[in-house]
């Protein structure tokens, strides 16, 4: 159940390079960082809206949440001690319209809002745009060996409905161990 209009191929064509705002708070549990806003995302103003998209049952698989969030529902997660950003705030139809200096101009963005913010974690959702803009092209799934300002940082898969490599099930499990171990 969405608390928005379904917006129009016309109005989800326009929101071509728009931006969704953070959802931040000090001190957060975890920061969940995905590559950039879809542009259905940006055409509604809510973090992964996208139909097909699965960060929000996921994170409810992995037991974020008590119950499964809709994408209106996005700022209700500081509530819990979570947050949202992008690493590459314009909106594209697809993360690979992103160019290689975007992701790195977004890795210096949000080297200063974890510096800033300071959440304990910080997941980024996508190996592929972690490798380039972190510039560690053999970086894996998982929780990294290097920290952000002192935030550890994790790679989670891209929950995108593009992103057939993972599974709703698949998801849930690595989304999870970051969830056990951010509890520890």
């Amino acid at each position: 159940m969405q608390a928005y209009p379904k917006p129009t191929k016309a109005e989800i064509q326009a929101a071509f390079g728009r931006f969704i705002p953070d959802v931040l708070a000090p001190n957060l549990k975890v920061l969940f960082c995905g590559i950039n806003p879809s542009l259905y995302s940006a055409a509604v103003g809510h973090h992964f809206a996208r139909p097909g998209n699965r960060f929000w049952p996921a994170l409810h698989a992995a037991g974020f949440t008590d119950r499964l969030l809709t994408p209106a529902e996005d700022c209700d997660l500081l509530k819990s001690g979570y947050g949202l950003t992008n690493l590459a705030p314009r909106a594209t139809a697809r993360a690979d319209q992103l160019d290689v200096e975007e992701l790195l101009a977004g890795h210096q963005q949000l080297s200063a809002k974890v510096q800033h913010y300071q959440p304990r974690f910080l997941a980024v959702l996508g190996v592929s745009a972690y490798r380039i803009a972190f510039n560690r092209p053999k970086a894996a799934i998982g929780e990294q060996l290097e920290s952000l300002n002192g935030t550890r940082v994790w790679v989670l898969p891209n929950p995108s409905g593009l992103n057939a490599h993972y599974q709703l099930n698949d998801l849930a499990r690595t989304y999870r161990d970051l969830r056990v171990t951010a509890e520890e």
